[in-house]
């Protein structure tokens, strides 16, 4: 079905309520690969950004973001909490319970990743803040967009406040993926995110098409 799907748009079927999560560390490609998924599933889809989506979440990223404030990393990990909570009551238990497909780029994975590992705070005590954030909700599939953190910061963007603090923080974020991914591989599904963004695509396609394989023979 995806022969030839570096060279061509790629088209997913219709699911149903489905909620996929993209991971990796920043500039892995995370915000592109999930716009050309949302693309390819057409009006099924509803696309969200963490921090982002609401009104409120807007104000916390402009926050979160801006390279002239300091934020300890207690605050960083409830700022992050409490955009999601209102991303996940306003948008996509709304979406879900609607039967779309959400596509996010990042969720509560990411808080494990910096805030838990990569910063010390701890996971468990990260993911306890988030179930109670979330009311509980996980996601169904967790792409992880694997790519060496030099090779992510040679790519051209703006930084922001915690792309600001260089490599060892992103080496540190990469193994909390790696733990997290391998505690958890029938959610996880690592992709190797180096190559060209179209053969990415095809195969995170591929792995959401599984995805809606299994959840209609279940």
């Amino acid at each position: 079905m995806l022969s030839g799907a570096a060279s061509r748009p790629v088209t997913v079927a219709a699911m149903r309520g489905l909620f996929v999560t993209f991971e990796g560390i920043d500039r892995s490609g995370k915000t592109t690969q999930a716009r050309l998924l949302a693309d390819a599933l057409g009006d099924r889809a509803v696309a969200v950004r963490e921090p982002g989506g609401t009104p409120v979440g807007e104000q916390v990223r402009s926050l979160l973001k801006d390279p002239e404030v300091e934020i300890g990393a207690h605050a960083e990990a409830l700022l992050f909490a409490a955009a999601r909570a209102e991303l996940v009551s306003r948008v996509i238990r709304p979406a879900l319970a609607d039967g779309r497909v959400v596509v996010s780029d990042r969720f509560l994975d990411s808080s494990l990743a910096y805030q838990g590992e990569a910063r010390g705070l701890g996971v468990d005590e990260v993911l306890e803040v988030n179930r109670w954030a979330t009311e509980g909700l996980l996601p169904d599939v967790t792409i992880y967009l694997a790519i060496d953190p030099a090779a992510a910061v040679a790519r051209a963007g703006e930084g922001d406040r915690i792309e600001g603090e260089g490599t060892a923080l992103q080496e540190r974020v990469a193994r909390a993926y790696q733990h997290l991914a391998e505690a958890e591989p029938g959610r996880w599904h690592r992709i190797d995110a180096s190559r060209p963004p179209d053969e990415v695509h095809a195969d995170v396609v591929a792995v959401v098409e599984a995805a809606r394989a299994a959840a209609a023979a279940a």
